[in-house]
Order: structure tokens, then C-alpha cells, then sequence
């Protein structure tokens, strides 16, 4: 009883913040985007906003954008996107699944996108960018730089998908180093820039020379901690190498707007199918992108023995770790 209470409390607040946009009125193609942080963490979030931006310009979309940060959010605003029949919702991430396939089956009419997970019903389909393939790059990039022999990494919540990513990092590093030494922390959230800060910190303080992370808004704390050591890290999912253009080595990218393009289309063109759609460096999606101010930096054996492993990764005969 409490939760449905809870559940219709959260939902009042959404009718209220979505009918303020004029959403309902809005006829024709319309699309939405569950995020669980901030639009403005230069990272996975702002990814997804650039992609419901683009929806918007080139499909002439009315689109509509929410923060949710619990499942009981989730609920309620898939709900209300469902009640107000928009075409397509994205909940992007992993701990979107439960509530997307809870709520598909009383909106048929709705298709709920989730980037991450399994879960797939009849109008429920997640997209996996396939991240691990750029950061067993990055991790094979670290053990070939790496004057100490430690490498490390800085998550935020641990997930699968940022478990997946740091298992990738760490085989790619075994590949061309296999003595390399590598640690991981999570800090238990996405947005607490000085928990990251400090974490990054205590890594770099047992001889970590190289760090990655996977922490959305907060991973603006490691990239503080690399600026202050002056070591090198790695972006994630966006190109993040204008952060600190003198300490970001490479970032780890996903192209997530034009995956949210290509799906939208799929979508409003009623060719959509309910299955896993698996989207990484053969689709030219998913990239390592060298900073290419610090690109000089890198010896040409390391950049050689990179392009040989991509190469490998693009024709299938490298199969990544970790990847789902």
C-alpha cells in the first residue's frame, strides 16, 4: 500500500512537471528520455540529451526530458510518458529494465529503450553500446605507458555494464603486460565529484600512473585527481579529451546520439523488433579517440601494437572480454 501511494505521489509530480511542457498537446512523432543524473555531466548523461536533441532537429520530433534517480521514478515516469502517448521512451541505463517491462505491458502502443540490460518484451528492447571493445584498448594503451605497473580505475554504482567495461580494461592490459598490476574502487553513486576526487587520490597513491573511470557526473573528480598528480587517464562513453587536454590520453567513446537517431527512425518508421541490439566498433559506434594533443606522446610501437589489436577487435578475431 505504501508504495502505490509513493508510486501515484511521484506520478502527480510528473503529470504536473510534463503537462507544464505542453507535451499532451503535441501531436505527431514524439519521443522521451529517462535519465538517472544530470544532463550537464559531460559524460554518459549529456550523451543521451545530445541524442534527444537530434531527434529532435532531424525528425521533427516533439521530445521531452526527465531526471530520475529511484525505481519508484523510473515507474512513474514511463507511466505517464505511456499515459500521454509518446511513441518512444528511452531509460537510459541498466537499471531501467525492471520498470520499463513493468509498465510496457499497459502501454502496447509505446516502446520503451533501455541503453543496457536484457530485458526485452514485446514493446521493450535495450540497446548495448559495446563499450568494453574501446576500454580493452585503453587498458592494453595504460600497460604499455604505465612507468609503475599499476593501473586502476574509478567506478560509480557497481553494475554490470561498469564492471564489464573495468573487466575489458584490465584484460586489455594482461594482453600485452601480463605482471600489470590493476585496482578498481567504486564510490557507490554517480555525482560525488570529491568521493571520486579521493578515491582517484588513494589509487594514485598506491603507484597507479594511469587511471580510467566510469562514474558519469562525478568523474570530474578523478580528472581533478590526474590534473593534481599530473598522470594520465582515460575518458568514458563521450569524448571527454577537452576536459584536461594536457592529462586525458584517449577517451572511450560511445556514439549514443546517433544511436538514439537510428533507433528513433526504427521506431518511426514501425520497423521496430523486440530483440537485443548490440551496437559497437563494426557499426561505428564505439571508438578509442586519442587525444590528439597528447598523441606525440605515445611511442610508435605502442600506437602500432594498438592498431593491430583494433583491427583484430573489427574483424572478429579478437573477442573481447566482458562484453555481454
Amino acid at each position: 500500500m505504501l508504495k502505490n501511494r509513493l508510486i501515484y505521489f511521484i506520478a502527480t509530480a510528473v503529470i504536473f512537471l510534463l503537462s507544464c511542457t505542453g507535451a499532451e498537446k503535441h501531436s505527431g512523432f514524439k519521443v522521451a528520455l529517462l535519465s538517472p543524473g544530470p544532463i550537464s555531466d559531460a559524460g554518459w548523461n549529456a550523451s543521451a540529451w545530445e541524442g534527444l536533441q537530434r531527434i529532435k532537429s532531424e525528425l521533427n520530433a516533439h521530445v521531452s526530458q526527465v531526471e530520475t534517480r529511484v525505481p519508484a521514478e523510473f515507474e512513474a515516469s514511463f507511466r505517464e510518458y505511456g499515459r500521454m502517448g509518446y511513441d518512444l521512451v528511452f531509460g537510459h541505463g541498466f537499471e531501467f529494465q525492471d520498470a520499463a517491462a513493468t509498465v510496457a505491458q499497459d502501454f502496447p502502443e509505446t516502446v520503451f529503450i533501455t541503453t543496457s540490460g536484457n530485458t526485452v518484451r514485446k514493446n521493450v528492447a535495450p540497446m548495448v553500446f559495446q563499450l568494453e571493445q574501446a576500454t580493452y584498448l585503453a587498458g592494453a594503451l595504460a600497460a604499455m605507458m604505465s612507468k609503475t605497473g599499476r593501473i586502476g580505475g574509478v567506478g560509480g554504482i557497481k553494475i554490470p555494464p561498469v564492471q564489464s567495461t573495468f573487466a575489458a580494461f584490465e584484460a586489455g592490459a594482461r594482453a600485452v603486460r601480463p605482471d600489470i598490476k590493476v585496482s578498481f574502487v567504486y564510490i557507490g553513486n554517480w555525482e560525488n565529484v570529491g568521493a571520486a576526487r579521493q578515491a582517484a587520490l588513494a589509487l594514485i597513491d598506491q603507484g597507479c600512473d594511469l587511471l580510467i573511470h566510469n562514474a558519469d557526473a562525478a568523474a570530474a573528480g578523478v580528472f581533478q585527481a590526474a590534473a593534481e598528480r599530473n598522470i594520465y587517464v582515460f575518458g568514458t562513453n563521450k569524448d571527454q579529451n577537452m576536459i584536461e587536454p594536457e592529462h586525458v590520453l584517449a577517451s572511450c567513446v560511445s556514439d549514443i546520439p546517433g544511436a538514439f537517431v537510428t533507433m528513433a527512425k526504427i521506431v518511426r518508421d514501425k520497423k521496430f523488433e523486440a530483440k537485443i541490439y548490440r551496437l559497437g566498433m563494426a557499426d561505428g559506434i564505439v571508438s578509442l579517440v586519442i587525444n590528439p594533443r597528447l598523441a606525440n606522446r605515445i611511442p610508435a610501437s605502442a600506437r602500432e601494437r594498438l592498431a593491430s589489436l583494433e583491427q583484430r577487435i573489427l574483424s572478429g578475431a579478437l573477442n573481447v572480454p566482458g562484453l555481454p
